[in-house]
């Protein structure tokens, strides 16, 4: 059982004298009356109290920079990097994600594919043909699905992203299977349409009016009957962003009025351990009416 400790002098006095009446304290080889009862009973007090007001002035600390910024204190990231991207884009919504990766400012970036997309393509759930990443970041998505029988396009608002992207891509084995782009998502107009899209850490970084005209881009340059593949992250509470909260509801509100319909919605069992519990993965199917593009 962890111990308890009291802030009330008199009580630790109490427990002392119980416990030390006919003691001395041994030191090596000496042994050191215990003089003064009082003197120990103090200090412990002492310190008791001071870590309770330490801890009281942190929290208050805490508080009142939350405060400062006008968020919520449940909305407040305990991840810096976090709160410095959030400074970038709510300062240039769009040259802000540039400002981010010149930083090094990446909260999102693995360094690695995303476990259950690699998962997918390993057992061959994933669908052939072609298929887009929009918001590709450092492009492992891209790289770890790309074959033969899938070419992959890899796109990105930052010109520096995408120069990372083909940086760490040069030499891979199956570079001819995958393209990075550098392009707005909601402007860009591909050539072809695309037989799998996959959003990971796009939905989420967009402002949430935003999220329609996301839907209605997914629908334009789908194929028919293709898929569209979505991890649902930040499933929670918070206030704010990027990345701005979802839940399921908040895909199925922009995703029915196009044509879109869930195969599975199922919790994310392979996500990274701090966003297990707060991620989904989501599967739909785009109707077969004729696309826009």
């Amino acid at each position: 059982m962890k111990p308890t400790f009291s802030s009330n002098p008199n009580d630790f006095s109490t427990a002392v004298k119980s416990l030390m009446r006919p003691l001395s304290l041994f030191m090596g080889h000496t042994l050191f009356p215990i003089r003064s009862l009082q003197s120990i009973t103090r200090a412990i007090s002492s310190r008791n109290i001071g870590i309770i007001a330490s801890k009281q002035v942190r929290m208050e600390k805490r508080d009142e920079s939350h405060g400062n910024n006008g968020v919520e204190t449940t909305t407040r990231s305990i991840n810096p990097r976090v709160d410095k991207l959030q400074q970038f884009v709510r300062s240039d919504s769009t040259g802000g994600w540039e400002d981010s990766w010149e930083q090094g400012v990446t909260p999102w970036d693995l360094g690695r594919p995303t476990p259950v997309i690699l998962h997918l393509h390993q057992t061959g759930a994933l669908p052939k043909g072609r298929a887009l990443v929009p918001g590709c970041g450092s492009g492992y998505d891209v790289v770890a699905i790309a074959c033969p029988e899938r070419h992959v396009v890899g796109l990105d608002i930052s010109n520096r992203a995408i120069m990372k992207a083909e940086e760490l891509s040069s030499s891979s084995p199956n570079a001819s299977y995958f393209t990075f782009l550098k392009a707005d998502f909601f402007t860009w107009s591909p050539t072809e349409l695309f037989d799998l899209i996959i959003d990971y850490t796009f939905f989420c970084a967009i402002e949430p009016d935003m999220r329609l005209a996301w839907a209605k881009r997914i629908h334009d340059i789908l194929k028919p009957g293709g898929e569209l593949i979505t991890l649902m992250f930040p499933i929670s509470d918070q206030v704010g962003g990027p990345p701005y909260k979802v839940s399921v509801s908040d895909y199925e509100e922009v995703l029915h009025p196009m044509g879109f319909k869930a195969i599975s919605i199922v919790d994310n069992e392979l996500a990274i351990r701090p966003r297990q519990g707060r991620e989904k993965l989501g599967r739909w199917k785009r109707s077969s009416a004729q696309s826009s593009l």
